[in-house]
């Protein structure tokens, strides 16, 4: 019997995301790699219909709440191609050691591809009530103040908690839900 605790089974409701670097990498710690995300989530919002209601990118993993049709293959779409320009960036900006520690970290039964950048799967949660949504939302938002790297959720750049404060975010995202 298959798990159904990490399934999308209503996707109309947001979901709460999770990606992680393999071995917990800080591959994202670079803002060129953090980029390539809102990139992609810029894209997926206009061309996939996503709607992205909340993120955060930290340096070895993201979170992010987000809703569409087909939302498990919108979510595959982002980490295949997240995975891929973030490899290219690696390789073309001299980054030896980490694209050796993403070698080594690859699943082995991975055989098509040379290295891994995510672990699997993003283990969605339906967000289906808004006292679970703003549970998450402040959860994403206060990730970057628990670690100590900002005392104010506003002050992590790679975060929607802008976009909630009434200001201007890196991306638009979806505050009225």
């Amino acid at each position: 019997m298959t798990r159904s605790r990490y399934r999308i089974f209503e996707e109309h409701r947001p979901h709460f995301l999770t990606c992680t670097i393999v071995a917990w990498l800080p591959v994202l710690a670079y803002p060129r790699f953090a980029d390539i995300i809102l990139e992609s989530w810029r894209f997926l919002q206009k061309q996939a219909d996503v709607r992205i209601y909340g993120f955060v990118i930290m340096e070895n993993h993201l979170h992010w709440i987000a809703a569409a049709e087909r939302l498990p293959d919108r979510a595959a779409q982002f980490k295949s191609f997240t995975a891929r320009k973030i490899i290219d960036g690696l390789g073309e900006s001299g980054f030896e050691t980490l694209l050796e520690e993403l070698r080594y970290f690859k699943e082995r039964h991975k055989l098509g591809q040379e290295y891994q950048l995510w672990q699997e799967g993003s283990h969605p949660q339906e967000l289906a009530h808004p006292a679970v949504m703003r549970q998450k939302l402040d959860y994403i938002h206060l990730n970057p103040v628990r670690r100590g790297y900002v005392d104010y959720p506003i002050h992590w750049r790679y975060s929607s908690a802008r976009n909630y404060a009434g200001g201007p975010g890196v991306i638009e995202v979806v505050t009225e839900w």
